[in-house]
Order: structure tokens, then C-alpha cells, then sequence
């Protein structure tokens, strides 16, 4: 035996020898150390430790062999790195190249914990064999994955083959190739729920979706109703990089046999048995400059998804199909967009397709920008007609059965001169030209070509005010003012003539807001009108120094409204006044107000508010309202309540003021199980609805995660 301190000398210069030199040195402790002549081996034991940069290895005996670079630990073994870290029976670590080997190990990374025969690996990649993987502390509905190899990628992935899923030692389903972004949990899309309602009788469904291969999930939804039948259908997700190209979407279908009443769709006609629908998203990245992107919805009959997806009907309540491929260059952008109309009773301007060119704003001599747009398409748009075969809009534009279509070359030239004779005054004059030629033309045209002109303006005035104003409360630390007044001037003359020879497809369309002055951006080319229009505008904005981002708004409150030399027959001269307001001084507070008000009665056409208020996680509530007169005037009231850490309860009133009754009153219970699993428990009961049911009962279960 040698003096204790002397051989922990040699023991702190036989392990520092091997580490890289950007670590810092190992610094070992054990209450008794010796050499072991034979081997070759330095022996710690007496609770022995060695702990370097961000390693710590502890175990009953620590061997160590300078020739091999080869530490062997016995009893009690633990290894930590970071946030990892190993429990096992025995482990070999080669402190040169940090790999080690495990035996009868388990393995805790959040959020994976995994048990293994043996565990083997290094930084970037570790080895498990006859694994089983749990997603969070091990118990009986936590998700887990069985396999005989299983090979994990710490902060990235796991993945495995010939692997069983299930939840804690309930593991029945096969998965041959199994891929896993360790962002989601090991089934990172799982939704189940029992309930009933009026209309569809009780109901149960489950649906899933199981990684299959690096990136890619299939799986599939089933759900039973008593008075319906069986809804069932395949679906999937991809998030994968195929041949150096980003891909990412998800399709999800269903069918069903309904035996059920099925009352009719919207054009009253009956709805058949055999219901069904499709829906695929798509993204996909071919080069920098090259991107897809699209999606089809296919629904077999208007009201699939009504009756059995109401949450996503209300989101989603028209289908529409259509893909677009953009290449973007250095300052131009090139679009091939095609939107096609599987659904026959709904109706849309297709594209087959469109073709465009987009000069971004180009700097020409003296100050002159250049814009550049053309488009090349080929439309049509085909009348609703219901199962006879019969119009069902009488005032439809399309009056003939064939309906309309349209071959239609649009090209559009302009240029600006920006002036800015202070730096609080910009001035835009702006002048433009737009050609539009059609080749089969209505009244007896075969072909017909518009040419218009536009010239205008567009002014900003830029002013700002500091004000030494400090409230700890609202976390206010000086406020600046932001006020700009705006002003455009659009003349564009005769701008509807050659109206009768024009196929109305690209028409105008009823909206509240106000709508884009400038000739190339409007979008309802078929439908132009003439042009002799001045917007004013004024712009606020309220803001505070913000620790985090630098500065945060307050308040935003802006205001426009145009002022119409020349209009459309029922226009009037002076368009409503819209007015947009932001109000959040704080984190738990947000006001919101859209108004548009008639400036020659000061009565409201449209209202729009919604306030929010919340206590950090533990409360919230929201009051909003929709008014559009003669039409819409509805109340709203959303609410949660934190009980305790694993239940809260939620609230959700509307009330349709016109028909004086209540449309939905929700309430429920949603709990949190083990920061994997929520449960919701809701009551709803419905008044007014044509479809829907007025009542109906959930108990829904997802997978969210930890």
C-alpha cells in the first residue's frame, strides 16, 4: 500500500491523461484505493466518485486500467450526464472516446425513461437491447414501446424495428418499422370519446396513428354510433425529408353506412347511405426556391362533417381543393395555381390553371420603382344545380346550365416615385396600366380586350411623442406615440366598361372591410368598377419598453374610410368609417373592437369585440360579440377555472340575441392525468339548430404530452 494522498495523485494524473483538453481534469474521491499488481488495474471502493465536465460516476467498486483507458464499475452503478442518467448492475466506460456499455441498466432522459438487458453507446447515439421504453415515469396508461434493438438519439429520435406499442405492460400492436421525434410522445396522436347525442344516439370512438418510418405515421379512426352505424377510415401524417426535399402534410377519410336519419343536404335533396370523405394537406420544399403546397377536401354529401366532426365543421364549413408551386427568385415570383371543385354542391371559380409572373418592386433610374404582374388562366365555374338538375339560385349570375368558362391572359404595369422631402413626410405618386384580353367572350365575342388606366397617390405622415409615464402595476416603463396619418387617391375611368362581354367569374364578392384601391390589387378583374375614391386613414399606436423584445404595444387603434367621387349605382359617396382597436396593457388583459359605422346616420353596421381577462394559468374568460346588421347579433362567453392541479372546469354560452334564445350552454370537467392524458367531460345543450342536436354528452380523451 502507498500513502492515500500520494495514490490519489497518481489516480488524478491516470485519468486526466486521456481527456480532450477543452475538459477540465476528472476529480476522484473513494474512502480506500489500491493497485491491483495483476491486472493493472487502479481499485476504488468506499463510495468512490468521478466526476469531469458535466459527468458523474458513482458505483460500490470503480476500476480503472490507464493502458485501455477502460473504467469498470460494479454495485450500485450510476452515471449522469446532464440531464441523462443510468442505473445498472455493471458498466464499462472508456473515458478516451466517453462510450460505455450497461448491463441490467435503466436509462432516464426526460422525457423517456427506458430498462434494457444492456444499454450501449456514446453522446450522440445509444444502443438499447431487449428494451422496453416508457414515455415518462413507468405506470399503467403511460405510452411504452417494446423491442428487441432499439437505438436512441438523445434530444432527437428513437427508433426500432420489429417494436410493440401499447401503454405501461399492455403491449398488443406491431409496428415493423417504428420512428420517433422525441418533440412528440411515443403515440403522438391519440383521441378517444364517449358521449351521446340526440341525433346520432351514444357513441364511441378511438383513433390513432403509430410511426411506421422516419417521419411518417399511419393509423386510423373508427367510431360507433347506435343510431348511425360505423364511421371508419385510414389516416396519416408525414414530417420526413425524402432526396434532400422537406415534406410535411396528413390525410385523414372516413365512411359510413348511415341507417340513421339523414334529413337533407343543401340543396335539399336526400341525403344517400353510403357517406364518406377525404381530406389531404401538403408541403413540400424541392429546393430554397422551389416550394409546393396544397390540399384536396373531398366530402361526399355538404353535411359528412357536420353531423359527425362538428368541432371541425365549424372551423371549416366549405371545402376547397387547390395546390400551388412557387418559385421564388431574386426579385420575382413564379406560380402555377390550379383549384378544382370535387363537390357538386358548392360552388367555385376554378383554376385549370392559373399561370403567374410577379416583378417585385424594382428600382428603374431617378428614383422610379417598376411593378410587374401577368397572369395566363384558364376558369370555370359551374351553376349548383340539385339532383333534377334544376338552378337553385334564380338571381345567379351564371344563367346557363353549362355554366361559364373563361380563357383570360391579365397583365399589369406600373410605377412609383417614393418622395420623402422630410423624414417625418412621405409622398407616393404611383401611375399603372392593366390589359386584360379574353378569348371566348359572351354576347356574340369571340374574343374581347380591356385596357385601363389608373393614376393616384399615397401620403404618410410619420410623428412620434415620448412621455416619462412609469406604473410598476402594468409593468409600464415610459410611453411613446406612434400617430400616422394616411391618405390615397385612386382614379382609374371606365374601369366597368365591356362588362356584357365579359365571363363574370372573378366577381366582386360581399365583404365589410374595406377593399384594395390600387388597380393591380384587385382581385375581382371580371367585376371592376370605376375608380375616383380617396382613403383617409389614421394610424395610433401606444408603446412601452419592453425588457424582453425592446418594446411592446399598448394600444392600437386605427381608423379609415374612403370618400367616393364617383360610385356605383346603390354606393354611396361616403363609404362606412372602419375602425380597428387593440387594447393590452397587460399580459391578462386584451381588448379587441372592429366597427364600421354609416357616416350619414352614425348608426353601426358591423361590431366586433372580444375582451379576455385571465389570472396566469388558474383562471380565464373571454366576452365577445358579433353584430352585422339585420343579420348576426350574438353573444359569447368562454370560460376555465383551475381547481386544482389535475382538474379544471370550463363554460361556453351563445346567445343569438335576434331569435332571443340560447344557441349552445356548455359546461364541464377537464382533468389532467399525470401530464400525459386529459380527460374532458362536457353537457351541451342546443336550442335553434336545424342539424345539430339539443343535447348531447362527451367524455373525450387525447394524448397531449408532457
Amino acid at each position: 500500500m502507498i500513502r492515500r494522498y500520494s495514490f490519489l495523485l497518481l489516480i488524478l494524473s491516470v485519468f486526466s491523461a486521456p481527456v480532450r483538453a477543452a475538459e477540465a481534469p476528472p476529480v476522484v474521491s473513494a474512502a480506500s484505493s489500491s493497485f491491483d499488481i495483476s491486472t493493472g488495474d487502479v481499485v476504488l471502493t468506499g463510495h468512490p466518485r468521478i466526476e469531469w465536465t458535466n459527468t458523474l460516476l458513482l458505483a460500490d467498486e470503480i476500476r480503472f486500467n490507464q493502458k485501455t483507458n477502460i473504467a469498470n464499475a460494479r454495485g450500485h452503478v450510476e452515471l449522469t450526464r446532464g440531464p441523462r442518467r443510468i442505473l445498472a448492475d455493471e458498466l464499462t466506460y472508456n473515458i478516451q472516446d466517453q462510450t460505455f456499455v450497461v448491463k441490467n441498466a435503466r436509462l432516464g432522459e426526460y422525457p423517456l425513461y427506458i430498462i434494457a438487458s444492456q444499454i450501449s453507446g456514446g453522446r450522440n447515439e445509444i444502443t438499447a437491447q431487449g428494451a422496453l421504453v416508457s414515455y415518462g415515469e413507468p405506470y399503467v396508461l403511460a405510452p411504452s414501446l417494446k423491442a428487441g434493438k432499439l437505438t436512441y438519439e438523445p434530444n432527437k429520435s428513437i427508433s426500432a424495428e420489429a417494436a410493440r406499442i401499447g401503454f405501461g405492460t399492455t403491449i398488443p400492436v406491431s409496428v415493423p418499422k417504428f420512428h420517433q421525434s422525441l418533440k412528440e410522445p411515443l403515440l403522438s396522436y391519440f383521441d378517444a370519446h364517449i358521449g351521446y347525442r340526440t341525433s346520432l344516439g351514444a357513441h364511441l370512438g378511438i383513433g390513432t396513428e403509430l410511426p411506421v418510418w422516419n417521419g411518417v405515421k399511419l393509423g386510423g379512426n373508427m367510431a360507433l354510433y347506435s343510431k348511425r352505424g360505423v364511421l371508419i377510415g385510414p389516416s396519416g401524417s408525414y414530417d420526413t425529408n425524402i432526396g434532400g426535399q422537406d415534406m410535411t402534410g396528413s390525410f385523414k377519410s372516413g365512411y359510413i353506412h348511415d341507417y340513421g336519419n339523414r334529413l337533407q343536404d343543401v340543396l335539399s335533396d336526400p341525403i344517400h347511405k353510403d357517406r364518406g370523405y377525404f381530406e389531404w394537406s401538403h408541403h413540400q420544399e424541392i429546393t430554397p426556391d422551389l416550394t409546393i403546397f396544397g390540399q384536396l377536401r373531398y366530402w361526399k354529401d355538404s353535411e359528412i362533417i357536420r353531423d359527425f366532426r362538428p368541432e371541425e365543421f365549424f372551423e371549416v364549413q366549405t371545402p376547397d381543393s387547390f395546390f400551388e408551386g412557387v418559385y421564388t427568385g431574386k426579385n420575382y415570383v413564379v406560380s402555377l395555381f390550379t383549384r378544382v371543385q370535387p363537390n357538386r354542391y358548392v360552388r367555385v371559380q376554378e383554376r385549370l390553371p392559373e399561370l403567374r409572373f410577379d416583378l417585385l418592386p424594382t428600382p428603374v433610374g431617378w428614383g422610379v420603382y417598376e411593378r410587374f404582374n401577368a397572369s395566363a388562366a384558364v376558369l370555370r365555374e359551374d351553376p349548383i344545380k340539385n339532383e333534377q338538375g334544376l338552378i337553385i339560385t334564380q338571381d345567379d349570375p351564371i344563367a346557363s346550365h353549362t355554366g361559364l368558362t373563361s380563357n383570360r391572359l391579365d397583365v399589369f404595369y406600373g410605377l412609383n416615385r417614393p418622395i420623402s422631402p422630410r423624414e417625418w413626410l412621405t409622398l407616393n405618386p404611383v401611375a399603372g396600366g392593366r390589359l386584360t384580353y379574353y378569348n371566348n367572350a359572351l354576347n356574340e365575342k369571340d374574343n374581347y380586350t380591356r385596357v385601363l388606366g389608373e393614376v393616384g397617390f399615397d401620403a404618410s405622415l410619420q410623428t412620434s411623442g415620448t412621455y416619462n409615464y412609469k406604473n410598476e402595476r402594468w409593468n409600464i416603463d415610459g410611453i411613446r406615440h406612434l400617430l400616422t396619418p394616411r391618405v390615397s387617391y385612386r382614379y382609374i375611368p371606365s374601369a366597368e366598361k365591356g362588362r356584357r362581354y365579359i365571363p363574370p367569374i372573378d366577381r366582386t364578392v360581399f365583404s365589410t372591410y374595406l377593399q384594395p384601391l390600387d388597380l393591380g390589387d384587385q382581385r375581382n378583374i371580371d367585376e371592376l368598377q370605376r375608380t375616383n375614391t380617396l382613403r383617409l386613414g389614421l394610424d395610433n399606436t401606444l408603446q412601452t419598453r419592453d425588457k424582453r423584445y425592446g418594446s411592446r404595444d399598448l394600444l392600437i387603434f386605427n381608423v379609415a374610410g374612403d370618400l367616393r367621387f364617383e360610385k356605383e349605382t346603390g354606393d354611396h359617396k361616403f363609404s362606412a368609417i372602419h375602425t380597428e382597436i387593440a387594447f393590452m396593457p397587460a399580459a391578462w388583459l386584451r381588448l379587441d373592437v372592429y366597427q364600421s359605422i354609416d357616416p350619414r346616420t352614425l348608426n353601426v353596421q358591423e361590431l366586433n369585440t372580444g375582451i379576455k381577462l385571465m389570472d396566469s394559468n388558474v383562471w380565464s374568460v373571454r366576452f365577445s360579440n358579433r353584430y352585422l346588421t339585420q343579420q348576426i347579433q350574438e353573444y359569447m362567453i368562454d370560460g376555465k377555472y383551475r381547481l386544482t392541479e389535475a382538474y379544471q372546469i370550463f363554460t361556453r354560452l351563445h346567445f343569438d340575441a335576434r331569435e332571443t334564445r340560447f344557441v349552445e350552454r356548455t359546461v364541464g370537467l377537464s382533468q389532467n392525468l399525470h401530464n400525459l392524458w386529459t380527460i374532458d367531460y362536457g353537457v351541451s345543450f342546443f336550442s335553434g339548430r336545424r342539424r345539430e342536436s339539443n343535447f348531447g354528452f362527451t367524455l373525450r380523451i387525447n394524448l397531449v404530452g408532457l
